[in-house]
Parts: structure tokens; sequence; C-alpha cells
């Protein structure tokens, strides 16, 4: 006997879409953006668009008594030349009444071919594909579809064996946090085994992660689109994308931070807001960027006399965050800072796979110990 699925909107209907702060409709297909449209005309590059709309932390919200659940996705995976297969689409994670209850894989879609980062993109259309989820349950849910952290994906239906309501309100705290790839988390296991996911489940809030990978670049439309969203929580995390695309030297690095902590004040005067410096990476805790890739890894390649002259390391980074937050603090009781290698120190460098990015058990420690650090009973948020 087969069970009758019933279609249920993605737009205007019953579902809530966590972490996303709109959503762009598309001839049938739904993409959740976590950064607003308006923000893409600003834009340095493709890199940044890609990035962008990877949906980390995004998740579909709603409660069901439904046993079955069917979601029509179309991904777009990267597939650098030279490398043998594209990169992994990622999975889907059922969670249910706050419970990870299951975990399906995505299926490849479009694939975009590329030489590198800020190559020329060669677009290759594929079809959507579905993802299932069966055995839920008996009873009314509280169910979460969270989407891969690393792939680009449209959602293109969803259908349910039984009547799909509005999700119950949360009554959770929102933390709004953005960071570098090290929050993006393209390389954890599952999209809830990001470390702002795994932090959020622990403290119980509901997390808006804008982080973008590459790209945590102190950029004024990421420091509006804080401003101008909902938030009881704040965390930037700010640094390694700086010091490996010697973006910044030490003149216009504090400034540029000033600039974009005033710009977040605009809109959240009081809110508790953490300013976090960068976990510990061995090639350029002393010596300058630019980063490049190796076969061995990330490797510095400027010169470390230059620091005396304004080029930023992580150790210079970290001294000038710390100073920032001291010095504003002194008016600003509600900002604190939280030296990154507190969460992922010198100790923990075995973990990181390509010298820049822990792998999936790294994610999940930075994630507890945040938990530990930032609702701990002298953490920034409280409990």
């Amino acid at each position: 006997m087969t069970t009758s699925m019933r279609e249920v909107p993605l737009a205007g209907g019953p579902v809530e879409f966590r972490g996303a702060l709109e959503l762009e409709t598309a001839e049938a297909a739904v993409l959740p953006l976590r950064l607003p449209a308006w923000t893409r005309a600003q834009y340095p590059d493709a890199f940044m668009r890609g990035v962008a709309d990877m949906p980390t932390g995004v998740r579909l919200a709603f409660r069901t008594e439904a046993r079955q659940l069917e979601l029509d996705v179309l991904t777009t995976v990267w597939h650098f030349d030279g490398e043998p297969e594209p990169m992994g689409p990622g999975l889907v994670d059922l969670v249910v009444d706050g419970e990870l209850a299951g975990r399906a894989e995505v299926p490849v879609g479009n694939i975009v071919r590329l030489s590198d980062l800020q190559g020329e993109r060669r677009l290759e259309p594929g079809a959507p594909g579905t993802v299932r989820f069966a055995g839920l349950g008996a009873g009314v849910k509280e169910v979460e579809l969270w989407l891969p952290q690393q792939t680009r994906t449209e959602l293109i239906a969803l259908r349910a064996d039984a009547e799909v309501v509005p999700p119950a309100p949360s009554g959770r705290r929102r933390w709004v946090h953005h960071g570098s790839s090290i929050s993006h988390c393209i390389e954890a296991d599952a999209p809830t085994g990001t470390w702002p996911a795994v932090a959020a489940a622990i403290a119980g809030v509901d997390l808006v992660n804008l982080s973008q990978a590459g790209n945590a670049m102190l950029d004024p439309y990421v420091a509006r689109t804080i401003r101008d969203t909902p938030a009881d929580l704040i965390s930037v995390k700010v640094g390694i994308n700086i010091v490996n695309a010697a973006s910044f030297r030490r003149r216009t690095f504090a400034p540029a931070v000033h600039g974009f902590l005033d710009t977040v004040r605009d809109g959240h005067p009081d809110t508790p807001l953490l300013l976090i410096s960068p976990i510990s990476c061995p090639a350029v805790e002393d010596t300058p960027g630019p980063g490049v890739w190796t076969p061995e890894g990330i490797k510095a390649t400027g010169d470390p006399t230059d620091v005396a002259r304004g080029a930023l390391t992580l150790n210079v980074v970290r001294d000038t965050l710390a100073r920032i937050a001291g010095e504003r603090g002194r008016h600003d009781q509600n900002l604190h800072y939280l030296d990154g290698r507190e969460l992922f120190g010198p100790g923990d460098v075995d973990d990181l796979p390509d010298g820049l990015h822990p792998n999936a058990a790294g994610y999940r420690r930075i994630g507890k110990r945040f938990a530990d650090v930032g609702w701990g009973p002298q953490g920034a948020f409280g409990q």
C-alpha cells in the first residue's frame, strides 16, 4: 500500500526558514539567502556570490504528524580542474523534537567547473533530485530539515504524508554570528556538525550563521545586514581571511574593525557582542600573508621583517582586536573579547589537515568549547 504524499508550499505557507534572511523565488524554485539580495550588487567577485549562496545553518522548520517526507532539490557543486570528482554535495539532516533523527545525501545537480576560486566558471546544467526520509515516529513532531552547509541548494518541492503546519514558537534567543570558512565549516561532516550549530544546540539558541568562507573581510554590507537583523546575541570572528589575503595593513585594519562595530552598534546598541580573534594556524602566526595552497597545506609567503612596517600576522591581529575591545569596553559594557585559541589552540593543530581548516572532530570540539566559554557563568552571553 502506497501512502499518499501531499505537496507543501515552500513559500507563503507553513514552513519557517530559520537561518535565512530572505527567500529568492525563480520559476519553480526557492533559494534561501543568508544575506539579503540587495548585498549582491556589492560583492567583489563570483567567489563571494558562490559562498553566500551556500546555506550553512539554514533549516526548514514545521510541525507535522508525517511519517514520510520528501524534499526535491537542485544543487550546484564546484568541480576544480584537475580534480577527479566534484566537491561532495553534502547532506540534509533531519532533526525531530531537537534530536538528530536522520541524515541523507543530497544529489548532484548543476556542476560549475573552474580552475580556481577566482577563475572563469563554466556551468554544466543538471537536474533536480529527491531527498527522502521515512519511518518517522507517530504523533505530532517539531521538524527541522538542515540544508547542506557547502552546496547551493535550490528547493523545488516539499511533500509529506500528513498535514504540515507552522512550527511552535521556539522561545529561544536569536544568535547572529559572522566569521570565515572556519565558521562556515564546509569541512564539517554534516550541517548540524558545524561548530556554530553544535554550540547553538548545546545553548538552546536559534542560529543565524552569516559566515562566508574566504570572505570575512569586514565588508560594510555584512555589518549593515547585522545592524538590521533582529538579534539577542551577536558574535564576530575576524582575522584569518584578512591575513591570508594580505587585504589590510596595520594602519587600515583597526579603523575597519571600529567601523564594522560602529555599524553593528547603530542597530544593536546594547546587545551582547562578542569579538573573536582567529584560532591557531601555524603558517601565519608570525609570518604575514598572502597565504598560498601547497600540497602540504597553507603556506605564508610574506616577509616577517615587514611586520615592523605594518604587515599583519595572526598575533598582530589578536593584539589589535584585544586592544580595540579593551578601549571600546570602557564605554560599551556589552562588548566582550575572546581569544580564538581558547576554542582551538596550539594543542589542537593535529586536527588541521590542511593547516588551516579543522576536521569534523575539530569543529565539534570548537562548538562545545564555545558553548562553555560563551554561555558559561563568566561568558559574554550569560546563561
